[in-house]
């Protein structure tokens, strides 16, 4: 199953069509499959378990199935939380500076400009650029705190830091739902969630056209009750997208992807975050009623 994540649909990192958790290939030091390792976009070709922890063991004295030696190098847990953890905290870095700086929207457009052309970039790229992706990362940040900024000084004072907290709030929960399966990533749970988000894509798209060249709020799709309606939904949507990139997370981490594939992890998982948080930030400035 590939990801609505752009950053994801070319890696493979999926296991199967099941549902995430359930169907998947051989965990590192698991027992080794009979037969190829069909699937498994990391395997090496043979019919043994690519991910058998003893490189000197020919045979399971367990199981009695042949192993393969270890692969060295390959993407963990920590190393995605590392890289996350570094991508978010250039963000933030970029963030506190333009807020702290005062940066006017004009600059904060251009920014934002320069971030969506180093992630587009990036996407397309067939392996991880660590400069692009820090890149990115620092003109994203200054976009989201020069906006903040205008936004709790004009629009709706304190709504940045609520929305901070409802980001914080949709990750920590999905993550439970995910762990918990309570939500479980299929086929046809993907293939739902992109036809509602590439619907919410366009009505925005169509709204904004509308709001350059009539002028007003367009459609009114995004201000007022409406606005509450669509900003609901695009929350969703992006708690949803993180369900997504947990399974790819997952998924990379059982089938032993390079460990360079966790800056591939980290960059979905940033662009996501910050779907969450404009989204939330647009939400709660209507619904504190100065919008």
């Amino acid at each position: 199953m590939r990801s609505s994540n752009p950053v994801f649909s070319r890696r493979g990192f999926s296991r199967d069509n099941g549902t995430a958790g359930f169907t998947a290939a051989p965990q590192a030091g698991g027992p080794a499959a009979v037969g190829t390792a069909q699937g498994n976009p990391y395997a090496q070709g043979a019919p043994v378990n690519p991910y058998a922890t003893n490189p000197y063991a020919q045979q399971d004295t367990q199981y009695g199935a042949p192993q393969a030696p270890v692969r060295g190098d390959v993407m963990t847990m920590d190393d995605v939380v590392a890289r996350t953890g570094i991508t978010l905290g250039l963000v933030i870095a970029g963030a506190t500076v333009a807020w702290v700086m005062n940066i006017g929207l004009g600059l904060a457009i251009g920014a934002a400009l320069v971030a969506m052309v180093l992630a587009l970039v990036q996407s397309f790229k067939r392996t991880p650029v660590p400069a692009l992706i820090l890149a990115y990362a620092g003109f994203e940040g200054i976009f989201l705190g020069a906006l903040s900024n205008y936004v709790n000084t004009l629009v709706s004072p304190g709504a940045p830091m609520q929305a901070v907290l409802g980001t914080m709030a949709v990750f920590v929960t999905m993550l439970f739902l995910y762990k918990t399966r309570i939500i479980r990533v299929t086929q046809r749970f993907t293939r739902y969630l992109m036809i509602a988000a590439i619907s919410f894509i366009v009505l925005t798209s169509v709204n904004l056209l509308f709001m350059v060249f009539g002028g007003g709020d367009g459609l009114g799709f995004r201000s007022g009750w409406m606005g509450v309606v669509f900003g609901v939904v695009g929350v969703l949507l992006g708690a949803f997208f993180l369900a997504m990139d947990f399974k790819q997370v997952e998924d990379g981490v059982a089938y032993g992807a390079p460990r360079e594939e966790s800056w591939m992890a980290a960059f979905g998982l940033t662009l996501t975050l910050v779907w969450i948080y404009l989204e939330m930030l647009r939400l709660v400035s209507i619904l504190s009623g100065d919008d």
